[in-house]
């Protein structure tokens, strides 16, 4: 029934409705990509980027869609956004204010969501600031000064607000989480320029044809595992004993507590990107040969990148899954509902053991979005292929893809059942 119901997608009102404004929202993201902030010499910031492509500019232009190489008024994508909510999620372990907000359900969320945006307007402006600096010093500005740096960062600014803007209105209103949908948005639409690139180098000879198939193999056999893992559960048995309440029996019946493998999803890979591509991209524009070697160093594919990236990875696998798993308020609802699970005392030592099995399967998780992000990016740098497209792509497209599909199943399965009460399945005592 539910394989049906997606040929019958646009026919259900109100999914129509989700995913027209979805669509309609992400088309003028794409738009927007393609509006070039006023100043910029074109062919200079081509040459740019026809030198780094393959460098951390490359990387951050693929999360960006395509809008960084161009500078238009979304280059800076939706990356300060994201390093704002992480600086907000760890001042909540450290800030009383904070953690106390986070526990005041939705008003406390719509306070820290009003902080985030503050601090992504914050960081654009100082990004803005510096890639105004760095076009300047690399000479691909028409007419260099104040004037253009005010206008650069105004315009930045603004074009990142929208985004976010954007964003949490697909989350409101459309289909799945906004930001995930346009972070997947920018990879996706690069796909056919990389397929066509590959292609044009196997044809000419610069690419065997035996790479470009091991490729496509193991990129088939990464969406597997990736499926696999976001989709796989570990299940502890939960109990609830017997009830007699008057003349009946309730109760009696064996559930289960599912814990995913990768709590935390898709976010790791990309808090760690933007955490690490943040001062690489600015040291990119500082003309020090230091600074300038360090920028290199942070490059995908070199040791001290690919290790860093996996130490943040850990780190956000096991923070993120503290942040919205507690064990101790899930230990308390079982008990107040008198359940267990067979062989472990109710309270503390239940909720002791969900966070011993919780550790193990995240730390079990953390191994697993390590490999995938920086497994293909090292195969990548190793073969020359001419385009990113590596873990951490194909992590967020495949999660979001799976985020999306189930949200849809969620709306079919409830037109159904609504569908079979409205049709008579159920009748009240009145017969109506």
């Amino acid at each position: 029934m539910i394989g049906n119901g997606y040929q019958n997608l646009f026919k259900i009102p109100e999914l129509k409705k989700k995913l027209l404004y979805t669509f309609a929202l992400l088309a003028v993201y794409r738009i927007g990509v393609h509006v070039p902030t006023p100043g910029i010499n074109s062919v200079a910031l081509a040459d740019i980027f026809a030198a780094n492509k393959d460098g951390i500019l490359g990387f951050f232009n693929m999360f960006s869609g395509g809008a960084l190489e161009r500078l238009s008024v979304f280059a800076l994508g939706i990356m300060p956004y994201i390093s704002a909510s992480i600086i907000l999620q760890l001042l909540t372990v450290a800030v009383p204010h904070l953690e106390q907000l986070s526990k005041e359900g939705e008003q406390g969320r719509k306070k820290i969501t009003q902080y985030t945006r503050y601090g992504t307007v914050v960081l654009s402006i100082i990004q803005g600031f510096g890639i105004s600096f760095g076009l300047e010093q690399m000479g691909a500005v028409i007419n260099p000064g104040w004037g253009f740096r005010l206008m650069t960062v105004l315009t930045l600014t603004a074009g990142t607000s929208f985004i976010m803007w954007l964003g949490e209105q697909i989350t409101e209103r459309g289909i799945s989480n906004g930001i995930s949908l346009i972070i997947f948005a920018g990879i996706i639409a690069r796909m056919p320029t990389a397929i066509v690139n590959t292609f044009r180098l196997s044809v000419s000879g610069e690419m065997s044809i035996f790479v470009v198939l091991l490729l496509v193999v193991f990129m088939v056999f990464v969406v597997g595992v990736i499926i696999f893992m976001e989709t796989a559960q570990r299940r502890i048995p939960v109990q609830y004993p017997k009830r007699v309440v008057g003349r009946k029996m309730y109760g009696g019946q064996s559930t289960h507590l599912p814990l995913k493998i990768n709590t935390s999803g898709v976010i790791p890979p990309i808090f760690a990107s933007s955490i690490i591509m943040f001062p690489a991209t600015a040291a990119s524009f500082i003309a020090i040969p230091f600074i300038q070697d360090m920028s290199q160093m942070l490059m995908p594919g070199n040791v001290l990148y690919e290790t860093l990236y996996v130490v943040l990875i850990f780190f956000f696998c096991f923070f993120y899954t503290a942040v919205t798993f507690k064990p101790d308020e899930v230990a308390d609802n079982m008990k107040k509902h008198g359940g267990y699970i067979p062989g472990i005392r109710p309270g503390r030592p239940t909720a002791d053991y969900i966070d011993k099995v919780l550790t193990r399967i995240t730390l079990g998780g953390a191994i697993y979005v390590s490999v995938i992000c920086v497994l293909p990016s090292i195969l990548i740098a190793k073969f020359n292929v001419p385009f990113y497209f590596g873990g951490t792509a194909l992590l967020i497209v495949v999660g979001v893809a799976i985020d999306v599909v189930g949200q849809l199943e969620s709306h079919i399965i409830s037109r159904n059942y609504e569908g079979f009460l409205k049709k008579g399945g159920v009748k009240s005592r009145s017969g109506k």
